[in-house]
């Protein structure tokens, strides 16, 4: 991190408030000539679950639908320098493998998501992030 601005940071984004309400911070934390990427980690899909449910929709086709919806929601302006990447896999795992993947100095997100996976969320995915991260992480309250 060079001066007040980190180089490099990391949001988790899982479509709420309170995710775009983190970007929102880190991008005012990194200033205009920084790296700012949004993370957004898809469950895994059973292997016990019907086929039927999903049909044919594999992990690549997942990643792109969600890769065109943040693109959407981040069609803005402001936005435009935003990087956007997509993992498969348990949240705080895949959040703190991009951080040291990435070599960020900062991860910026809320204390509890509330996507559509919010029982999981509800500050665990936080926890874990703070305590493995390999960079300084701060933390929104809500």
């Amino acid at each position: 991190m060079s001066g007040l601005h980190p180089k490099k940071t990391i949001v988790p984004i899982d479509f709420s408030d309170l995710s775009y309400g983190a970007l929102e911070k880190a991008l005012e934390i990194a200033g205009v000539e920084n790296t700012v990427e949004v993370i957004h980690v898809l469950p895994p899909m059973l292997v016990m679950e019907p086929s039927d449910l999903y049909g044919s929709v594999s992990d690549s086709h997942r990643k792109e639908s969600t890769i065109k919806r943040l693109k959407e929601k981040l069609s803005d302006e402001k936005y435009q320098k935003v990087r956007i990447r997509v993992a498969v896999g348990d949240a705080g795992h895949e959040i703190v493998a991009c951080a040291k993947r990435e070599s960020a100095d900062l991860i910026v997100m809320p204390s509890h998501g509330y996507g559509f996976l919010k029982h999981v969320w509800l500050g665990s995915v936080a926890e874990r992030v703070v305590r493995t991260a390999p960079c300084p992480v701060l933390v929104l309250r809500s």
